[in-house]
C-alpha cells in the first residue's frame, strides 16, 4: 500500500519499525541516501534483511535532472537529447532510447534496485519540471521512443512506470509547490497527451503513475485521486490492467484532499494500488493513518518485482554495457 522515504544513508532503528509494517510495500531511495555505490548496496542489504516477503526497493534513476545515483554510475542524458536526435535522425534516436533504458535499468538491478520510475511519457510542451526529463513535445515522438524504453528496460529485468498520467508537460505549474490546473477538455487531452501513455498501456507497461494535476472539465479532482481518471478512464477506457502509482502526497498539489491520513485514504478508494509517501517526516502520520487497514495487497508488488540479473561484475565485463554507455555519454555533442 505505502512505499516510503527514509531519512538518511544508513537505516535507522526507528525506520526498521516502519519496514516492517504490513501496510508497507517498499522503500523509495533518493540522493540523501546515497554516497557511493558500496554504500548503498549497503543499505539496500540493511532494508533486505528488515523484511522477510517481498519489498519494492525503488528510485527515480531518470537522467539528466533526475538521477539519484551519479558515483558508480553512467552518467545518463536527460531524455529531451534522444528527442532533439529524433529530428535530424530517428533511427539512431530509436536505438539510443533502447540503450538507455537498458542500461539504466541493468545498473539498478545489478545493485538490487527493483524498480526505476521511468520513462516520463509526458509532453515537454511548457512544465518547467517536467523540462527536458520528456523525450519531446509532440506526441507521436514521444509514443515511439517511449515504446522503445518500454521494451528495453524490460529485457533488463526490470517492469515500466510510466508517468505522469494523464499528462503533466500542458501545465506551467510546480506541483511540488502549488496546484496545477489544466482546463482542456477530455477530448484535447485524449489526442494529445494521452496518446503516448495509450500506446504504452497496449504494448503491456505494467505500472502508471498518477500526476498531481486537476482537469476541472474532466473531474473536479486531481488525477491522483480521481475515480474518473482512474477507474473511469486509465481503466475502463484505455483497459489498464497493471499497478496504479500515486504521485509523492506530501507534494503540495496534493493538499486539497486534506491531511496525510484524508490523502491516503483518496488515493486509495480511486483506485490507487500503491501511496508514495517520499518524506521520512511524515511516515509516522502516514502510518498512524493506515494501522487499523489490511496489510498491503501482495499482487502488486508481485507484478513489480525485479528480475534476475547480472552483478556489477557481469555488467563491467558486457561489451555491450560499455558500448551503450560510450554512446550514450558522447549523447550530448551529438545533439549540440
Amino acid at each position: 500500500m505505502l512505499v516510503i522515504g527514509i531519512k538518511d544513508k544508513q537505516l535507522q532503528r526507528e525506520e526498521q519499525g516502519w519496514i516492517r509494517a504490513p501496510q508497507v510495500s517498499g522503500v523509495i531511495l533518493f540522493k540523501r541516501n546515497f554516497a557511493s555505490r558500496a554504500q548503498v548496496c549497503e543499505l539496500i542489504a540493511q532494508i533486505r534483511a528488515v523484511r522477510s516477503g517481498p519489498l519494492l526497493i525503488c528510485v527515480d534513476q531518470e537522467g539528466g535532472p533526475v538521477q539519484r545515483f551519479h558515483d558508480g554510475f553512467t552518467r545518463l542524458p536527460a531524455l529531451a537529447r534522444i528527442g532533439e536526435l529524433h529530428e535530424r535522425d530517428p533511427r539512431l534516436a530509436m536505438e539510443l532510447a533502447g540503450e538507455h533504458a537498458w542500461l539504466m535499468a541493468s545498473e539498478m538491478r545489478a545493485i538490487d534496485i527493483d524498480l526505476s520510475f521511468a520513462p516520463v511519457l509526458d509532453l515537454a510542451v511548457r512544465n518547467v519540471i517536467v523540462g527536458e526529463r520528456a523525450f519531446h513535445a509532440d506526441p507521436r515522438i514521444v509514443s515511439e521512443l517511449g515504446l522503445a524504453y518500454v521494451r528495453n528496460m524490460r529485457l533488463a529485468g526490470m517492469a515500466a512506470t510510466i508517468k505522469h498520467f494523464p499528462g503533466h508537460g500542458s501545465v506551467r505549474e510546480d506541483t511540488h509547490l502549488e496546484p496545477a490546473i489544466d482546463r482542456r477538455t477530455l477530448d484535447e487531452i485524449r489526442d494529445t497527451d494521452m496518446v503516448p501513455f495509450a500506446d504504452a498501456i497496449v504494448a503491456g507497461a505494467e505500472a502508471v503513475m498518477m500526476g498531481h494535476v486537476t482537469y476541472p472539465a474532466v473531474d473536479a479532482l486531481p488525477a491522483g485521486y480521481s475515480p474518473t481518471w482512474i477507474r473511469d478512464i486509465l481503466r475502463g477506457e484505455l483497459g489498464f490492467r497493471g499497478v496504479v502509482i500515486s504521485d509523492d502526497i506530501s507534494m503540495a498539489a496534493a493538499e486539497s484532499a486534506g491531511g496525510i491520513g484524508a490523502r491516503i485514504a483518496a488515493h486509495r478508494e480511486a483506485g490507487c494500488d500503491i501511496v508514495l509517501v517520499c518524506k521520512p517526516e511524515i511516515v509516522p502520520e502516514a502510518l498512524a493513518a493506515v494501522r487499523d487497514m489490511p496489510a498491503h495487497d501482495a499482487r502488486p508488488v508481485a507484478m513489480l518485482l525485479g528480475k534476475v540479473a547480472g552483478s556489477c561484475r557481469d555488467l563491467a565485463d558486457n561489451p555491450q554495457y560499455a558500448r551503450f554507455g560510450a554512446r550514450l555519454t558522447a549523447l550530448e555533442k551529438v545533439t549540440a
